[in-house]
């Protein structure tokens, strides 16, 4: 719809009602004072029109500032919102003014509204401002719920530095509340009911919450808060409101039944042709029980994990390190974050096909606790031995926002077991500095071999609007395990001081925030930092950001490193001579490289966004252990022709060429498209389709000799390889945990062939599945 006129908007304010219970402003610490209301609650409708009688009486939150790009200034747009509650639920709406351009807004799915012009309330139900539930509504009413748990994540975590000045919520949980909105010629209006069953909080009679009010304005790239919250600020969620005097809540019995049947079937190629192979549908269930207020215990059995969507390809930048997969099941993404262990000392994916799990999660005078057990399909293993977990998780809030935690988790297979202790903690102060600890131990036996081994780190920033820095440092030792949890690399200290500058200019400035960065970065191997030794890499990157006008972001790197040998990673390398003699493989001692990085992004427009990373210049090809000129590109792009259409492509490359010939090395390719319509808020139709394309080059001792190279005795023979993933899902989900999934998917590939390797061979059809899914919530 297009933008009002600033007149039309103020006649329109003017005439709406004006709400008439209690509004405590800035001069008491945002203090709001709700009204209950109980007699009208079973007449209101969620429709998105705020005309029944309680909203009169709902009270008043407005005077919105700007947080990003800067703070401390008056919002653009004016923003009302009306909360009120019932002894079943709080009740909130919304209005929207906009006088500058049009309204984005989309019939997306569930959590697909970051294009859309949205509002998110931010609910701290314990009052610990650390930690707080997120809802959000696009101007149609569509939802986006998480959670937002603030553990002092780096300032820095990109190729460039981010100009967001809070921690993004983690949309995995999935919470029923109803929401509904419109578009209204000032801009639009949104009205929700959030039901005390589907929250955990104090168990006190009397509540008092944290609260925030965040709105985003894609057209300017502008983000608001009902708090003025400062960037100049450790903690986003220490700088909420409040909501004082809550009483009488009647949750009533919180049980959910979620039970869940799932038939699978699956195709491969056999002697009489395709077949498929369909054992019995699984019939499972899982079961949500609020013990109290504050206290929730979840069991299930036989749980559905099929995937709807098969996990996106990576590239091994590093083969040092291991590649990190995000965990989907809802089982355990409900209460997720209350297992948050730094360093992932508990990564649920490690749990493969449990044949039933329970978990325990909640707060209980001031410490966040979860436990979590699980006994896993004994068919996983050789021996068809159940394998089962146990893990505990705890946090104790210590003074006003610092925390001190616990975490311990336990494998078992048989006889063997591996057993992590860890303590971790955040102390916040001076309003911008913090500091984090962490020192875990572990405790690892595997047949008759015993390994003990440590993991510490300490961690000081700062997080100033025009000045912050991070200096971090990091031990694991070689012989660490975590098999409840996900440790990229062992073996290493690191260590890194990242420093950051930014300024900012009046809003509306062609450039209105530019941030430079410069990191000095070093990795040893333990056992080197130990003895003193020398840093086996060492980084040194400067870089800067800027956020444009209307909402465009570009940046850009310059980055000097350089790689030392790494006998470990190739013990199996070894090089043929012209004799037919194989010799050691002895690489160079140290690897320069210089690396140019550029990124930009553009605004959330209403129908693209795009963005872009590339990085060129000289890296390490871990191939053959030598220089390499290189080019890496990230680009990602979304289009939305209409409200209900959704297309969104992403390519990954990379490709490594020998300085000496210019010959190429290796090349690797993902694109993925992504193509979904939905033809209501509940239903929606998805098609994805990604293919993958690897090749390589005859490797040879580059640095030295330029003979072949042997892996694990075998000629290093050039190969090519590529794949084609598809996967089909229609989608029925009119609340979470009601669900009717019918899916297809299918790959594709082209087998390397040996005596044809500098040719891609055909794609042939190598598996396919298909499956349906059903699940209900009753809700008791």
């Amino acid at each position: 719809m297009p933008a009002c006129l600033t007149t039309v908007c103020l006649a329109v304010t003017l005439a709406l009602p004006a709400p008439s219970a209690t509004y405590v402003g800035r001069e008491n610490q945002l203090q709001v004072r709700l009204p209950r209301i109980e007699r009208e609650a079973a007449n209101i409708t969620i429709d998105g029109t705020l005309d029944e009688g309680a909203w009169a009486q709902a009270a008043l939150l407005t005077g919105f500032s700007q947080f990003s790009p800067q703070d401390g200034i008056p919002a653009a747009d004016s923003t009302q919102v009306l909360i009120w509650y019932s002894p079943t639920a709080l009740y909130i709406g919304v209005r929207a003014f906009e006088q500058h351009a049009a309204v984005h807004a989309t019939l997306a799915d569930r959590d697909k509204i970051s294009a859309d012009d949205n509002v998110q309330i931010l609910l701290g139900t314990f009052h610990d401002k650390r930690q707080a539930y997120v809802f959000a509504v696009n101007p149609f009413g569509v939802q986006m719920d998480g959670t937002i748990v603030e553990s002092g994540a780096s300032f820095n975590s990109g190729w460039t530095p981010t100009l967001s000045g809070r921690a993004a919520p983690d949309l995995s949980q999935d919470f029923v509340f109803t929401s509904k909105g419109r578009l209204t010629e000032y801009g639009y209006e949104v009205e929700l009911r959030i039901p005390f069953k589907s929250l955990k909080y104090q168990s006190s009679d009397v509540q008092s919450w944290d609260i925030n009010v965040v709105r985003q304005v894609q057209h300017s790239g502008y983000e608001d808060s009902w708090a003025p919250a400062k960037r100049a600020n450790a903690s986003f969620l220490a700088q909420s409101g409040s909501i004082e005097g809550m009483s009488g809540f009647d949750r009533g019995l919180v049980l959910d039944v979620n039970p869940v049947i799932t038939q699978k079937a699956n195709g491969s190629p056999g002697p009489d042709g395709w077949t498929y192979r369909r054992p019995a549908a699984q019939v499972g269930g899982t079961v949500r029980w609020g013990i109290t207020n504050n206290l929730t215990m979840t069991g299930t059995a036989k749980p559905d994990f099929a995937e709807v969507e098969s996990d996106a390809g990576q590239f091994i930048i590093d083969p040092r390190q291991a590649l990190f997969f995000p965990e989907k099941r809802p089982f355990f993404l409900e209460g997720l974050e209350a297992f948050a262990v730094p360093h992932n000392l508990v990564y649920t994916r490690r749990i493969v096909r449990p044949d039933a799990a329970t978990k325990l999660t909640g707060k209980i005078a001031g410490t966040s606790i979860g436990f979590l057990s699980a006994s896993d399909d004994p068919t996983l293993t050789p021996q068809h031995f159940s394998t089962v977990y146990n893990i505990v998780r705890a946090q104790r809030d210590v003074g006003g926002q610092s925390r001190i935690g616990m975490a311990y988790t336990d494998r078992i297979l048989g006889g063997d077991y591996n057993r992590v202790a860890d303590v971790d903690g955040r102390i916040l102060f001076g309003g911008v500095y913090s500091g984090s600890f962490q020192y875990a131990q572990s405790y690892d036996k595997t047949g008759s071999t015993l390994r003990n081994a440590p993991l510490w780190e300490g961690i000081l920033s700062r997080n100033g609007k025009r000045f912050g820095f991070r200096y971090t440092i990091t031990g694991i030792q070689d012989d660490f395990r975590a098999a409840s949890g996900f440790i990229s690399r062992p073996g290493i200290v690191h260590a890194a001081a990242d420093h950051r500058a930014t300024w900012y200019a009046d809003r509306g400035s062609t450039i209105e925030a530019l941030t430079g960065d410069i990191l000095f970065d070093d990795t040893w191997q333990y056992s080197h930092f130990v003895h003193q030794g020398d840093a086996q890499d060492k980084k040194f990157h400067v870089s800067g950001s800027m956020g444009l006008r209307g909402g465009w972001n570009a940046g850009a790197g310059v980055y000097w490193e350089t790689f030392g040998w790494d006998q470990a990673l190739f013990q199996n390398y070894r090089i043929l001579s012209p004799k037919g003699d194989t010799l050691p493989f002895t690489g160079v001692g140290r690897i320069p490289n210089r690396d140019y990085v550029f990124t930009l992004s553009t605004p959330q427009w209403s129908a693209f966004n795009a963005s872009l990373l590339y990085i060129g210049g000289q890296d390490e090809n871990f191939y053959e252990w030598a220089q390499a000129n290189i080019n890496v590109v990230s680009l990602t792009v979304n289009a939305r022709p209409s409200d209900r259409l959704r297309i969104g492509g992403t390519l990954a490359y990379q490709d490594y060429w020998r300085r000496t010939d210019n010959s190429l090395v290796g090349r690797n390719m993902i694109p993925r498209v992504k193509l979904e319509y939905q033809l209501t808020r509940s239903i929606f139709m998805r098609a994805v389709g990604e293919y993958d394309l690897g090749q390589t080059d005859d490797l040879r001792d580059e640095t030295r000799t330029f003979y072949p190279i042997l892996i694990n005795g075998r000629s290093a023979i050039a190969s090519r390889s590529r794949s084609l993933h598809g996967d089909y899902l229609f989608s029925y989900q009119p609340r979470p945990g009601t669900v009717l999934f019918l899916g297809y998917g299918s790959v594709g590939n082209g087998v390397p062939d040996p005596t044809d390797r500098f040719n891609f061979q055909p794609i042939k059809r190598g598996s396919d599945y298909v499956f349906v899914k059903y699940s209900y919530l009753f809700r008791m």
